[in-house]
């Protein structure tokens, strides 16, 4: 699972490449107080809380490589060298950052101290961080260090017009259907316990007489495809475990609307889009509570399962504890449900998200000025 060197020369030659563009292009930069957003060699996507994060904040500030007033930076996306962030503030360019996780060694068991050095000091330096939750900038202090700055917690926000409830009058399965569980997201190598523990929970359940099946949607690692199929065999569960494979933005509201309820047993998840997007289709959701999740479901809208935190491992629920959460969730879908329609919209709704963007910019730029 080590970081290969041609990887690591890849990334290094990104960097210097977009270092190198925004250097020539800060002659060219908005002045004035016109706001136009380069997003420092991040880039758009359907998967991925960074590549979906970049996609709809385009929808209102479109990117400007050339000519812009003010950078845009996520945090595991840092492409801008240091020297560059330097120069471009100097010269009267704000830098916001968006601060997601943090580098440890029970998820990235590489150098996480240099990926960390390298993040503290774009999070020292910006103008003004957004912390993507509580756990989010417990972390930065705890691996990156204080800062002085101006800063905030803004969770993600997920698109409640996109993501709905399915219709209350078209029943989406029959009536004596497995209740089905859904975990989205991207199962690599780093995080196919997951993938592990979720087949694990959903045999608890049968075993204890549960009638519950598990749908899983994303791109699937193909060592830990073949290790989940392996278990998924020996535990007998090929009638109940169900795999869709990769999706996109547009097939994403169906995926969510096939289910009863979502599934979350990622450790120290600091802001899950794809729990955004549960509870706006109406998911109620079972999950780790740990990292930021618990700050986005609450307790009104799904079941915590605790586990001590650590970032020396990341640990998964049991299975048993699993078992017992999916028949707390079976018992309380409805108002599981409602409330977590309810939270997305009043809490994360993507218009709330992209206004607080607007003034945090409108004075970034003022104080440049």
């Amino acid at each position: 699972m080590a970081e290969t060197a041609a990887r690591k020369t890849i990334r290094a030659l990104y960097r210097g490449l977009i270092g190198g563009a925004a250097l020539a292009a800060l002659p060219a930069r908005a002045r004035h107080g016109r706001l136009a957003v380069y997003y420092g060699g991040a880039r758009a996507g359907d998967h991925g809380g960074t590549l979906v994060k970049v996609r709809l904040l385009q929808t209102r500030y479109p990117e400007a490589r050339v000519g812009f007033s003010l950078v845009y930076m996520l945090s595991n996306a840092i492409y801008l060298p240091q020297p560059v962030i330097d120069r471009l503030r100097s010269s009267g360019v704000p830098v916001v950052l968006n601060q997601n996780g943090v580098f440890y060694p029970g998820w990235y068991p590489f150098d996480w101290r240099a990926e960390n050095a390298r993040m503290a000091r774009v999070h020292a330096a910006a103008d003004h961080v957004f912390y993507q939750s509580e756990f989010c900038r417990r972390c930065a202090e705890k691996f990156l260090g204080p800062r002085a700055g101006r800063s905030e917690i803004l969770y993600n926000a997920v698109d409640t017009g996109h993501f709905s409830p399915r219709l209350e009058n078209v029943p989406h399965r029959p009536t004596d259907a497995p209740f089905t569980f859904l975990a989205t997201g991207k199962f690599d190598l780093a995080i196919g316990y997951r993938l592990m523990s979720s087949i694990e929970g959903i045999s608890a359940a049968r075993r204890g007489g549960l009638d519950v099946r598990l749908k899983v949607a994303g791109g699937i690692d193909p060592s830990v495809r073949a290790q989940a199929q392996r278990r998924i065999d020996e535990l007998k569960l090929a009638q109940a475990v169900e795999f869709f494979g990769p999706y996109n933005s547009k097939q994403a509201p169906t995926i969510y609307r096939s289910a009863d309820a979502y599934l979350m047993t990622k450790n120290n998840d600091p802001c899950p889009n794809s729990v955004l997007e549960a509870l706006s289709s109406g998911l109620p959701v079972l999950y780790s509570a740990s990292g930021g999740v618990p700050e986005l479901v609450g307790t009104e809208a799904g079941v915590g399962l605790a586990i001590p935190e650590s970032f020396e491992e990341d640990i998964a629920p049991e299975p048993a504890a699993i078992a017992e959460g999916m028949s707390q969730i079976i018992r309380q879908r409805s108002e599981f449900s409602a409330a977590a329609r309810r939270r997305a919209v009043e809490r994360f709704d993507l218009p709330q998200w992209l206004a607080r963007h607007d003034a945090v910019f409108e004075q970034a730029l003022r104080n440049a000025a």
